[in-house]
């Protein structure tokens, strides 16, 4: 027996034509484990990503080449940014034979942080996303990261004789480019948006002189879940390399068994 000859002959069930004549807008894999290397502050890091990825098939084939969304990730062998991943998403529509498509995919990223008194550094994750969409002949490139900050509340400190309630907070920031090859965003830019508008940014290790000043920051700078949101949403609204985005803000609020929340979207 011929093992090559006979695997030659070996029929292609998916590539068959179906005549139910429904077309699907999104086939694939999700939930694949993969790593991935971004380029972070100006150095390469590695991490692991879960990744989603698929395209659309039309109405008359019967199914799409799943080992090739493997193969393609496996073929990611250099750090990936916005401009890059867009041109990596053509090359996967290219491999699957499809015209539309999308890829996401979830990570966590660090970024070294100095407190603001000692300089002490240290290491702080953040959770983030890459998305890249084409349809309808245009392609569309969305960075996401979710920054954990300190809001104090407005109206504790007013009405209170000393001291006012506050609490970490999420600000998740999601944000088309409009022009990723020529005018990019980088993952340190994107945390700033959030970390320069919140009552105080946060640390993952502070000495006493340093947790003072925090301390200190938020009490002088006191903002409201609706404020916060407002804020991070005007600094988007200033940079002209942003497109669509929407904001997202939770106080994990200390007094209540509940969170408070705001968004804020631009179409």
């Amino acid at each position: 027996m011929n093992h090559l000859t006979d695997a030659l002959h070996i029929p292609d069930t998916q590539s068959e034509r179906d005549e139910r004549h429904l077309a699907i807008q999104r086939v694939g894999v999700k939930d694949v484990r993969y790593p991935l290397t971004l380029r972070v502050a100006g150095a390469d890091q590695s991490t692991a990503a879960l990744w989603t990825l698929d395209v659309a098939l039309p109405a008359e084939k019967k199914g799409t080449h799943m080992s090739r969304f493997v193969a393609w990730l496996d073929s990611q062998a250099k750090a990936l940014d916005a401009a890059g991943l867009a041109r990596q998403l053509e090359v996967m529509l290219d491999k699957l034979g499809a015209t539309e498509g999308r890829i996401e995919a979830k990570f966590s990223f660090f970024i070294r942080k100095r407190a603001p008194v000692s300089g002490l550094q240290s290491l702080l994750d953040y959770a983030a996303a890459f998305i890249a969409e084409r349809r309808a002949g245009q392609t569309a490139i969305w960075l996401e990261v979710g920054v954990p900050v300190k809001s104090l509340c407005p109206c504790s400190k007013e009405i209170s004789d000393y001291g006012a309630h506050n609490q970490r907070s999420l600000v998740t920031i999601r944000v088309e480019l409009k022009s990723p090859a020529t005018a990019p965003v980088e993952w340190h830019e994107l945390v700033r948006f959030a970390e320069d508008n919140a009552s105080s940014e946060i640390w993952p290790m502070l000495k006493r002189a340093d947790e003072k000043w925090v301390t200190e920051r938020a009490y002088e700078n006191p903002k409201f879940v609706e404020d916060l949101v407002r804020d991070v949403a005007l600094a988007l609204n200033a940079d002209a390399r942003i497109g669509r985005y929407s904001v997202d803000v939770e106080n994990f609020e200390s007094i209540h068994n509940h969170s408070a929340y705001a968004r804020i979207e631009r179409a």
